[in-house]
């Protein structure tokens, strides 16, 4: 027998990505707060428009996705749709910018704790990821620059950060897109950004650089995360680029119609950005009266720091005893912090009287 073709150069590098867990073994009753879903679902505008579009299944979907890229330009205060391609989530985006722009003997720079994506995907494109130190769990542009070398083509960041929380502002995004060597792209990954008071996700500096370049999802916010739908924005020369590789029936009929009626339907994303916030700084608050450090979030997940590593092992497989999953982001480099989702009034209490309970002994 024949033996298997040797996959390309890189790839046995990767490790397999691990999503969140959503179930533990012998309990029935569980809060999974370990994805960073939005705990309220979809709006039902977006459950309506997936259910009418069930009965065209059997139709190609349009190639161009004009009238998804026509909504998110609109609700965006006016982007030019020319200027947008939507994918298969944001992680699809991710995968075709290391695809077109990085290869061999190409770097990939990514934050310490960036999310895995980054590195994942510049292997798959036989390009070399590479890790610039944080500062406090916080993006270090100096970090950034240093690192940055005539061999990088695209700098991930992701903002405000996953797992971290954490938020780069603007003057520091000027200062980053402005050092970085020619012909190097800065991608700011922006799953999280709706979750960030007047933050707009980079899309204005996208507008009037050609060198950065916007991600966002439909996944987090707009809970429509098993639907896979994102988009990008940047100069049309790199969405040229995208556009001629990217699969032209990458996304579905069902999933376009859901992810215009979601991205249109503000009422909805008011209600969740404003509870959120509200739950968000209950979590914090609970923590810090337990002794829990956390960084401000600017995200719709709160980062809790323990004392080392059997510490929130420990904190960790007791809240899973009480049916409460969170995640333990030792891959991402902080074995010493779980990562707690925002969930709604119901979840955050069972939460919080869960951590009462692990630190009562």
């Amino acid at each position: 027998m024949s033996a298997a073709p040797a996959p390309q150069p890189g790839i046995m590098e990767i490790e397999l990505y691990q999503g969140g867990a959503s179930k533990v073994d012998g309990v029935t009753d569980v809060v999974k707060l370990s994805s960073n879903e939005n705990p309220h679902g979809p709006s039902p505008a977006a459950m309506a428009a997936a259910q009418a579009a069930v009965a065209e299944m059997n139709r190609y979907p349009n190639t161009d996705h004009a009238s998804l890229r026509a909504a998110i330009a609109d609700v965006h205060g006016g982007l030019d749709p020319d200027r947008i391609v939507c994918s298969v989530g944001s992680d699809e985006i991710i995968h075709l910018l290391c695809q077109c722009f990085a290869g061999p003997g190409d770097e990939v720079l990514h934050t310490h704790h960036g999310f895995l994506m980054y590195a994942i995907s510049a292997r798959a494109a036989g390009a070399a990821p590479v890790s610039a130190p944080e500062r406090d769990r916080r993006v270090d542009v100096d970090a950034l620059l240093d690192a940055a070398t005539e061999r990088t083509r695209l700098v991930f960041i992701a903002n405000p950060a996953n797992p971290t929380g954490t938020l780069l502002g603007g003057q520091d995004l000027v200062r980053l897109a402005d050092g970085l060597p020619e012909g190097c792209l800065l991608v700011l990954d922006g799953a999280y950004a709706e979750f960030a008071e007047e933050f707009d996700g980079g899309l204005t500096l996208a507008g009037t650089r050609a060198n950065v370049f916007v991600t966002r999802t439909f996944s987090k916010m707009y809970g429509l995360g098993g639907m896979r739908v994102g988009w990008g924005y940047g100069s049309r020369d790199v969405i040229d680029v995208l556009n001629r590789v990217r699969g032209p029936f990458n996304l579905s009929n069902i999933a376009l119609a859901a992810a215009e009626a979601a991205v249109r339907d503000r009422d909805f994303v008011e209600m969740c950005s404003a509870d959120n916030a509200a739950q968000r700084a209950r979590l914090r608050a609970g923590l810090a009266a337990l002794d829990i450090p956390s960084d401000p979030s600017e995200a719709n997940f709160v980062l809790a720091r323990f004392a080392d590593e059997a510490e929130a092992a420990d904190c960790d497989a007791f809240l899973k005893s009480r049916g409460v999953i969170v995640r333990h982001p030792r891959s991402y480099g902080l074995p010493h912090c779980l990562r707690m989702s925002v969930g709604d009034a119901a979840g955050t209490g069972r939460l919080l009287d869960a951590l009462v309970a692990w630190r009562a002994g």
